[in-house]
């Protein structure tokens, strides 16, 4: 491979503005806004958040997936390529290339942001919004790495192709980058965290709707997702423990509230600024909430079955699955479509929707597995009951596990099913395969499984309608690291092997 040596022109501009809550970047970059205020860096973040998701070409590609078969009751483009695991080319909303194109946008904000910071002297009163900068550009980097990238190995990682991480505002239409090894790019973002997580005990936050900024608590919750992925096991704990704050169930999603609601209401409280557990929001332009559950390559009975049938408990899932058609509509409702018109007399606009992003829960099932990682057992089992308190329905002292429980139900037969770059002790592996089985279920349909696919090395098999295999992605398939976009290879990045 030629990592060190293949040069990338990233035409970040062309992207600017289309898709930004703001215009400060959409000019050419010496036509731009003099910020010269802490007001101003805070209005330019906005922007630094990926405005869009993951989940709608991420969540066919995994075991959540199956065939409905010809009478679905929608065919969609990016859900049928990605469940085939073909490279896929188009610049639409919610495809791998617009989620390229909008998380480099976001990185640039940061970037920018980072710029006007040290102009104004990086004064304490800037420690802020310099953490939330460091910490936004540290995410959309991670998430890119995470997807166009093969998973995080020490063994591989200085020879892996990584993705271009950017440290500085772009001050052309045309600039060239080096895409760099896997390894450069977690060294980057551990110094971006680390950096913005030492400026968050040093700074005075307040934001107007704190879900969708990294506040400390949605920092530190994100920092346990990238230490976990490390295999850095006492840092997923204390950063876990920092996200969750008092720690009970009073910070995690209660399911037994939703149950009381219609599933429009349900829809919108998932993903609501209300929801206690909902530590990081973004919206962008989607139409996941129309396709969702309609589209062809979805849940299925024989899914449903795998997902959201049993559990050690003994008691039901408490999440209600909205069902259109039987087999042909099923899905939990965690997405509604908002409209925004653009030209209201030709009654033409786009769609969009609200992604969860980072949230207490996950926070918990990263602590757990990295409690059972330590052998700290009796801490994993903890966690795992405080998660099953909030998502059994009328969960009672009769749904507590003990040790046992845990290793009765979840024992793992095949002891190829799991093969991360490090070893899981085989009294773990239970309590490993419960936080891995549980996140498929709590995290259903919000793009989490994947990562949890290409961290574990899992072995996924699809299906047609008639049970015929299409295909295998393999334990260290190449298909797990998504094809850089056209737009870059045309500019003479090296492609993704296939």
């Amino acid at each position: 491979m030629k990592n060190n040596n293949i040069y990338i022109y990233l035409l970040l501009t062309v992207f600017m503005g289309l898709y930004s809550c703001d215009d400060t970047l959409s000019e050419v970059p010496d036509n731009r806004t003099f910020i010269d205020s802490k007001e101003k860096i805070s209005e330019l973040l906005v922007g630094a958040y990926p405005q869009g998701g993951y989940a709608p070409f991420l969540e066919p590609m995994t075991d959540n997936a199956d065939d409905k078969g010809p009478l679905a009751l929608q065919n969609i483009r990016v859900n049928e390529e990605m469940y085939y695991w073909r490279d896929l080319d188009d610049i639409d909303e919610d495809t791998p290339t617009n989620y390229w194109n909008i998380a480099y946008e976001a990185i640039s904000h940061a970037n920018q942001a980072l710029e006007s910071i040290e102009e104004l002297g990086s004064g304490e009163d800037l420690n802020g919004v310099k953490a939330e900068a460091l910490m936004c550009r540290a995410y959309a980097h991670f998430m890119l790495v995470n997807i166009f990238s093969q998973a995080y190995n020490p063994a591989t990682a200085d020879t892996d192709m990584g993705i271009p991480y950017l440290l500085e505002p772009e001050t052309n239409f045309i600039q060239i980058y080096s895409r760099g090894t896997v390894s450069e790019v977690y060294d980057n973002i551990r110094n971006d965290v680390e950096q913005s997580l030492d400026l968050y005990e040093r700074a005075s936050l307040s934001f107007e709707v704190p879900q969708y900024h990294f506040t400390e608590q949605a920092a530190h919750a994100f920092a346990s997702r990238f230490y976990l992925v490390l295999g850095e096991w006492q840092k997923v704990i204390d950063h876990g423990t920092m996200a969750l704050g008092s720690g009970g169930p009073e910070v995690l999603r209660d399911m037994s509230v939703y149950r009381e609601s219609n599933f429009d209401e349900q829809g919108r409280l998932y993903s609501s600024t209300d929801e206690r557990a909902n530590l990081l929001l973004a919206a962008g332009s989607s139409t996941f909430a129309r396709f969702n559950f309609r589209a062809r390559y979805q849940l299925t009975t024989s899914v449903q079955d795998e997902i959201y049938a049993g559990n050690a408990t003994g008691g039901d899932w408490d999440y209600r699955l909205l069902n259109i058609g039987g087999d042909l509509g099923t899905a939990p409702y965690k997405y509604v479509e908002y409209f925004r018109t653009t030209n209201a007399s030709a009654g033409i606009g786009f769609a969009f929707s609200t992604f969860v992003l980072l949230t207490t829960d996950e926070a918990l099932m990263n602590r757990a597995e990295a409690y059972a990682m330590l052998g700290e057992y009796d801490n994993a089992l903890n966690d795992i009951n405080l998660m099953f308190s909030t998502k059994i329905q009328n969960y009672s002292s009769v749904n507590v596990l003990s040790n046992e429980d845990v290793t009765t139900y979840y024992e793992v037969e095949d002891s190829n099913l799991y093969t991360p770059f490090y070893t899981i002790p085989a009294d773990a592996l239970p309590y490993v395969n419960a936080v891995l089985s549980m996140k498929r279920t709590i995290f259903y349909h919000e793009g989490l499984r994947f990562l949890d696919i290409k961290r574990h090395e899992i072995e996924v098999r699809h299906l047609d309608y008639l049970n015929n295999e299409i295909g295998v992605l393999g334990k260290d398939d190449p298909r797990k690291a998504l094809q850089i976009p056209a737009t870059a290879q045309a500019f003479e990045i090296e492609a993704n092997p296939r």
